[in-house]
């Protein structure tokens, strides 16, 4: 099958498809006649299961990495477990920092809500933004 097809029969872009190609994820034969690309069922198995993995928080390196270790013989679920693992620690920790943010952003907007617009001819860019983190924390923070 083509670029094209493969595309639409795993639900994704055309470019995700050359992509993975460049890549060397995907290995397409090419027509010695006229140089095209043409993929076959191996290839829109393994281009369904790096969408999947995708979804699922792993990289290309890892995809990689786990359809290497299928092709040769191994069995790489112990590996997708361990991966998996650790990429819920980090967005989980990446969940922490983005409340804590929209805390602060929230705190930052109620401050803001009575405080007027206004020009500052000292060389400070906002004072909204400077009531909230004075320089004296910016200092301790460098």
């Amino acid at each position: 099958m083509r670029v094209s097809d493969l595309a639409r029969q795993a639900a994704t872009t055309t470019e995700t498809v050359r992509h993975y190609t460049d890549i060397g994820l995907l290995k397409p034969q090419r027509d010695p006649g006229n140089g095209y690309r043409h993929y076959n069922q191996s290839d829109l198995r393994l281009l369904r299961f790096a969408i999947k993995a995708r979804s699922l928080g792993f990289t290309l390196t890892d995809i990689q990495s786990l359809a290497t270790a299928s092709e040769e013989g191994e069995t790489p679920c112990g590996q997708v477990r361990s991966l998996i693992e650790q990429r819920l620690e980090d967005v989980e920790a990446r969940i922490r920092e983005l409340q804590a943010l929209s805390q602060r952003m929230r705190s930052a907007m109620s401050d803001w809500q009575d405080k007027p617009d206004c020009h500052l001819d000292d060389g400070r860019v906002c004072g909204l933004i400077d009531a909230v983190v004075g320089e004296d924390e910016l200092e301790t923070s460098r």
